[in-house]
């Protein structure tokens, strides 16, 4: 009942509820272009092709894009190329000097690093364009499907066509989150997720239950796994160490007077301060020995494509792993910068009990970030690989074992939550109880 009222007061805020209904109307235009298949390639002769997704490298593109990579959907790059050009740019303000001038100029630079991000999100797209058809009979889809055949034409107008479907993709995620609730782009991400999990659990059941291979006690089994695995998620993305700020207070005339008196702060380090981009890094760097063993036909080679191809092989993993514990320390050391966080403290007359102010702070601060870190980088590194354990031990279809931690999971769990944290920001406002906190309904404040 107590959700029902939330859910009532949630649409009594007109402004939050128009916010709503604008974001499900732009998202439903992205699944809807989803469904749109390349002019030049008969649709009706993908049938086969999509059999080719259910797992592997291949399986997880084309959950990212929502299905749209395996249907070669005018949104079939998805959103991915906007993403990887925002980390290249992230990455380039650490040693390009005028991005780090950009940085601190405030809303105006900011602008100029998103234009950055626009034209280098159309040149990736250039490159991932010609490629993926370049692919397409590699992958399955039968000559046949071309109706115009392989030729320059078709190349040339499918390039322009799946530029424009990535760049209007980003421009729906971009009004999204001026618009609406919740991070656009992160919200088509995870939309295009939840688009695959129907149809992937459905095969599991069949599998379990049509098959008789284990029947629906396994089936439950594995619903009580999963729900663990998405609690054990939560915690990860919500957990912080909360680090307590002494601030002096100010006199009438401006003066601090150093007394333990002041106001009484702290600074929330989170566990995983990194989220999602360790696996990312970590996958986009599992993608190369395959591409580059592919280049040759030596049986070393093939070995070494075979490994690092199999998402859910034993080695593939252990790689993974260890490059997710190694990008979560370096992602956090360039994302919270202890240094300016200690200059900050004490330009605002702040200061850690027992730590001197300045350079101690810094390395106090820096030192605690390293102690959370480890663990936080441990328990990333297992939720990345736990896919490839159930389906090992427990024979859980390779579409379904993708829910159960990676990215995936957790794009899922941390864009439910910074989306409910919105809402809930608006509910508090109205002066109405919030999607995370119970007790009665105040009146709204008009």
């Amino acid at each position: 009942m107590k959700f029902i009222d939330t859910i009532k007061n949630v649409w009594k805020i007109e402004e939050l509820r128009n916010r709503i209904i604008l974001t499900l109307g732009l998202l439903l235009v992205y699944r809807f272009g989803a469904q749109v298949t390349l002019p030049g390639i008969d649709a009706g002769k993908l049938g086969g092709f999509a059999g080719n997704f259910d797992g592997g490298i291949a399986g997880l593109l084309n959950a990212f894009t929502g299905g749209a990579f395996a249907k070669a959907s005018v949104f079939a790059l998805g959103i991915m190329p906007y993403i990887s050009a925002s980390i290249v740019v992230q990455l380039m303000q650490i040693a390009v000097p005028y991005l780090q001038k950009l940085q601190k100029e405030g809303e105006s630079g900011r602008k100029k690093i998103n234009q950055i991000t626009r034209w280098l999100t159309i040149g990736i797209c250039l490159v991932q364009a010609p490629s993926y058809l370049a692919g397409l009979p590699a992958l399955g889809v039968p000559a046949e499907a071309f109706i115009i055949g392989q030729s320059f034409m078709f190349y040339f107008s499918s390039v322009i066509i799946l530029v424009t479907g990535c760049i209007f993709a980003m421009w729906l995620g971009e009004k999204i989150t001026d618009k609406g609730i919740g991070n656009g782009i992160s919200i088509l991400i995870m939309v295009g997720i939840i688009a695959g999990l129907p149809l992937s659990f459905a095969q599991e059941f069949a599998s379990r239950v049509l098959e008789s291979n284990g029947g629906l006690i396994m089936i439950l089994i594995e619903l009580v796994i999963w729900f663990v695995i998405i609690l054990l998620s939560i915690m990860l993305v919500m957990a912080m160490r909360k680090i307590p700020v002494q601030y002096a207070r100010r006199t009438a005339s401006g003066e601090y007077e150093k007394n333990i008196f002041g106001a009484r702060q702290f600074i929330p380090l989170k566990l995983n301060a990194s989220g999602v981009m360790p696996i990312i890094f970590a996958q986009a760097i599992m993608f190369v020995p395959s591409a580059v063993a592919s280049l040759s036909k030596s049986d070393w080679a093939q070995t070494i494509q075979a490994t690092f191809s199999d998402i859910f092989g034993f080695w593939y993993n252990v790689v993974f792993a260890f490059l997710i514990i190694i990008f979560t320390y370096f992602y956090t050391a360039i994302t919270v910068p202890t240094n300016k966080m200690a200059d900050d403290l004490k330009r605002s007359g702040g200061f850690i009990p027992g730590i001197k102010p300045g350079t101690d702070t810094a390395e106090f601060l820096d030192r605690i970030m390293s102690q959370i870190t480890l663990p936080g980088s441990v328990f990333l590194a297992l939720i990345a690989i736990f896919p490839a354990v159930v389906v090992k031990f427990m024979g859980i279809q390779q579409g379904w074992a993708l829910f159960y931690g990676g990215t995936s999971l957790l794009i899922m769990v941390g864009v439910a939550i910074d989306t409910m944290q919105q809402v809930n920001s608006y509910l508090l406002n109205r002066h109405y109880d919030g999607l995370m906190k119970s007790g009665k309904n105040r009146k709204a404040v008009v």
